[in-house]
């Protein structure tokens, strides 16, 4: 796995094999859609458990996982993160993901209060959220002042009822969402916070282009002003191992 994302979460479980060798860290991945991160994890030799609501998404992470050869380490089960407890066992996982949830759910506090129980004593919870500030300057520099302006008064960050996301977030709301549902906050970066920005013509420019959007998104990825304007805020915070 690759980007700020993928770097924590390899370490995540280079962490978790050195602490139990010989024993698949145990993940579940809450709303996992086709296996983005599921399958990747997979590969990285993590038993994967996939909890969604869209059987067609769950077909596409099957054939996903076989075509990887991690079949046997990937389960879908159809569920959703409202009644996640009937369907994946409390404080057991090891590792839990929640990507692109917390935008889309009705309630990100009962949703991460799910995600927090799933959790054994001591593990990480990943969230990656969509950014407000990011909305915010892309609709300025396309010249919808208006969206723009939705976009950075408005309680939720939604630009208007035709909004598909329920919310957008910023560091301190995320920060605070996760403390609130007594979680410990251990990193909070920016993904996608200046590739997003990079010229077409840069991008073109082959691999040694690529490699310095990448470098450069490396750096940029800690730094606090810089990932308010990230397309995606992500976060790892973990649950105390007593309580």
């Amino acid at each position: 796995m690759t980007g700020a994302v993928g770097r924590v979460l390899v370490a995540e479980v280079a962490r978790l094999r050195e602490r139990r060798p010989g024993s698949p860290p145990s993940v579940l991945d809450v709303g996992g859609g086709s296996g983005a991160w599921a399958v990747p994890l997979a590969r990285l030799g993590c038993a994967v458990t996939v909890v969604d609501s869209s059987p067609n998404a769950l077909a596409a992470l099957q054939r996903r996982a076989r075509e990887s050869g991690v079949h046997d380490l990937v389960t879908p089960v159809q569920g959703d993160v409202d009644a996640l407890a009937e369907v994946a066992p409390p404080d057991a996982a090891d590792l839990v993901l929640g990507h692109g949830l917390v935008e889309v759910v009705d309630d990100p506090d009962r949703a991460v209060a799910a995600l927090r129980a799933a959790a054994a004593p001591g593990a990480a919870v990943s969230v990656l959220v969509a950014g407000r500030h990011a909305a915010v300057l892309s609709r300025t520099l396309a010249g919808r002042l208006a969206e723009a302006r939705a976009l950075l008064t408005d309680p939720d960050g939604r630009f208007g009822p035709d909004d598909a996301l329920r919310r957008r977030l910023d560091a301190a709301t995320l920060t605070a969402l996760l403390e609130d549902c007594g979680l410990r906050l251990e990193v909070l970066q920016g993904d996608g916070v200046l590739d997003g920005w990079v010229p077409g013509a840069v991008r073109d420019g082959g691999p040694s282009a690529a490699r310095a959007v990448a470098e450069l998104e490396e750096l940029a990825a800690p730094v606090a002003a810089l990932r308010e304007v990230a397309a995606r805020l992500h976060a790892l915070a973990r649950r105390p191992a007593t309580g």
